[in-house]
């Protein structure tokens, strides 16, 4: 069997440790694609800290990917030898990308526009796919404003719609704020650092609350800005006392959006939509499927931007320092991205 080079974690609560894994072979629908970028997320490094989301070892992390379509399975129509394409792996041996090579399902993976980079759209999955079936999934499993998102025509009903993002300089809530913007919300408020001011308010926040001031504070910084009553508000950090803050400043009938389990229990006029961004859950796939035939023109158009981020040198060597860097708090309005192909 051919190998290549992969960053395994072997154990849980284990190491990683670079070492060669075999190449796997596209079966029915899937796509054999080599790697040229990934982007870090916080879970990588939480999943080897408190062994949490993986099940069976050994297995291997990183889900924001980015390369080229090397071979193509059986009934595959859509991709060929050569496309670039971006998409969100799943945590294993075969399907992650903390290596050269990887599968993909794909009808999960979208073309790169020709202008942009590699580097550029493996900031995209993971954090937009979050924020995406947040905002759109159906209800348990997201608020429910699909059709805005999918079709153009119903946007201007959200025009006079207040949405409120926690954490909007995170990956996820940066996200959160385009897809606000994709589903025609007038009014965008989020809480950040004020050095992010000009960058949020540029892919689509209206107003920016400075996340130093209490976070318990919420419901009245967003009483200086607007009357009208909020419906829906994404914590993208989703702690236990930002989930109070946002319930707390929901109105009657609203939802809160959270991206880690719940620490509160909402009153019956309220709800609280817990999801997990990830493809492959039969919850999230129909919508997931559309999200990704339009997600390439949705870049190209400029509607969902690629957030700011920076180039880790050393290919899979730089994975472990990457996420110490994210684990310490060091990463703040942009993400870190490794190229496997550069590992030595």
């Amino acid at each position: 069997m051919p190998t290549h080079k992969a960053l395994i974690l072997e154990a849980k609560h284990g190491k990683f440790v670079l070492r060669e894994n075999e190449t796997p072979t596209p079966g029915p629908g899937d796509l054999l694609v080599r790697i040229q970028a990934v982007g870090l997320n916080p879970v990588d490094w939480m999943v080897p800290k408190y062994g949490m989301f993986v099940d069976e070892y050994p297995t291997i992390l990183g889900t924001d990917i980015a390369g080229i379509v090397e071979e193509i399975g059986e009934g595959v129509e859509s991709f060929k030898k050569g496309d670039r394409i971006f998409y969100q792996g799943s945590w294993s041996l075969d399907r992650a990308g903390f290596q050269e090579y990887n599968l993909i399902t794909a009808e999960t993976a979208s073309k790169i526009p020709d202008q942009f980079s590699f580097e550029q759209v493996a900031t995209i999955p993971v954090a937009f796919s979050a924020a995406f079936l947040g905002l759109f999934n159906d209800k348990p499993h997201g608020a429910g404003y699909a059709a805005a998102a999918l079709d153009a025509s119903t946007r201007a009903k959200y025009a006079g719609k207040v949405l409120v993002v926690i954490a909007g300089g995170s990956s996820v809530g940066q996200f959160a704020i385009q897809c606000g913007k994709l589903a025609g919300f007038g009014t965008i408020i989020t809480t950040a650092s004020l050095k992010h001011t000009d960058y949020l308010k540029s892919i689509g926040a209206t107003h920016i609350i400075d996340r130093h001031i209490p976070i318990t504070a919420l419901g009245d910084e967003i009483k200086k800005i607007t009357e009208t009553p909020v419906e829906l508000i994404f914590d993208a950090v989703s702690l236990p006392e930002t989930q109070k803050a946002g319930l707390d400043a929901l109105a009657p009938g609203g939802d809160l959006v959270i991206v880690l389990k719940s620490h509160v229990t909402p009153p019956d006029n309220k709800s609280v939509d817990y999801i997990l961004g990830v493809a492959d859950l039969p919850e999230n796939r129909k919508l997931c499927i559309e999200m990704y035939s339009r997600l390439t023109k949705w870049v190209e158009d400029g509607d969902i931007k690629p957030t700011r981020f920076e180039v880790l040198n050393g290919g899979l060597n730089d994975v472990v320092p990457g996420l110490e860097r994210l684990q310490n708090g060091e990463v703040s309005g942009y993400k870190l991205v490794i190229r496997p192909q550069d590992t030595a």
